[in-house]
């Protein structure tokens, strides 16, 4: 893999459960790998134990709270938003072009068409390719899908959706802010969206990981705490002209967010509308 790329996997309180690290390397990532923690993480001094003093980076988790807006007066700082935004500047001390973020609990990188999954086994490729259409294009950021965007069957007409979660691949020199405290990923692209940023998830590549809540630390005792109620409302908060609550599911149905998007973004209108003399 190029020297212009790296992987950061976003970690904190879990040294010996880092899942995507393994994870990439079954799935024929040969690559640059950073872990990156915070200095507020109590089993800092294991990761480096692990994985080696040049292969985790460490950031000031209150001084990167100050350059944000978290959206609250809280002063928990047990979420994911701050390593997030650290990226951008450790990318840039690095002079990495460009990065992908991940969280650290993967198990599984695939291809999916057709309801037929199929491993990756070359993540470098996969990697350039998102790089390069990044460098084609003009947008933020572009990520892999996850199995809740395939819910309904698959649709082979669409192989994009205007969001990115979870995983985002970025360019240094492209930086963007993430908001808000819980549900960061859904206040940024629903709120830079409606500015212009384009944020894309290709739809035949997929992540799996471990299903939120059952892998210990992280940012488990914050959902545990306030659960989808108090997640969704974040993206309510941030733009409430374009996203409400709704029940989602209907064996165990729960609170979530749901985007209108004619009201979210910029459209283009069909050129059958141009008036002509």
């Amino acid at each position: 893999m190029t020297s212009k790329f790296c992987v950061f996997i976003l970690s904190h309180g879990r040294p010996d459960n880092v899942k995507t690290y393994e994870s990439l390397i079954k799935h024929g990532y040969t690559g640059k790998i950073y872990i990156v923690i915070d200095n507020e993480d109590r089993k800092a001094k294991r990761y480096y134990r692990i994985f080696g003093q040049d292969n985790v980076i460490m950031f000031n988790k209150l001084a990167i709270s100050q350059t944000f807006d978290t959206g609250d007066n809280s002063d928990n700082r047990k979420t994911i938003v701050y390593a997030r935004n650290a990226c951008f500047e450790i990318a840039r001390k690095l002079k990495i072009p460009y990065f992908i973020q991940l969280d650290d609990d993967y198990f599984w990188f695939m291809y999916r068409t057709n309801e037929r999954y199929k491993s990756i086994r070359n993540l470098d490729k996969v990697f350039a390719i998102l790089v390069d259409f990044l460098k084609s294009t003009n947008i933020s950021s572009v990520a892999f899908s996850q199995g809740g965007d395939h819910i309904g069957g698959y649709d082979e007409n669409k192989q994009v959706l205007r969001k990115a979660m979870n995983s985002f691949v970025c360019a240094t020199n492209r930086p963007f802010t993430f908001i808000g405290r819980i549900n960061e990923d859904v206040n940024t692209y629903v709120r830079l969206g409606g500015l212009g940023k384009v944020f894309l998830t290709i739809m035949f590549i997929q992540l799996n990981q471990y299903e939120t809540q059952s892998h210990k630390s992280g940012m488990t005792d914050v959902y545990v705490l306030g659960g989808t109620y108090l997640k969704s409302f974040y993206s309510v908060m941030y733009n409430p002209s374009c996203v409400k609550i709704k029940t989602m599911g209907s064996r165990f149905p729960r609170l979530h967010h749901s985007v209108c998007w004619e009201n979210a973004v910029p459209c283009i209108i069909s050129e059958r509308y141009k008036l002509t003399k």
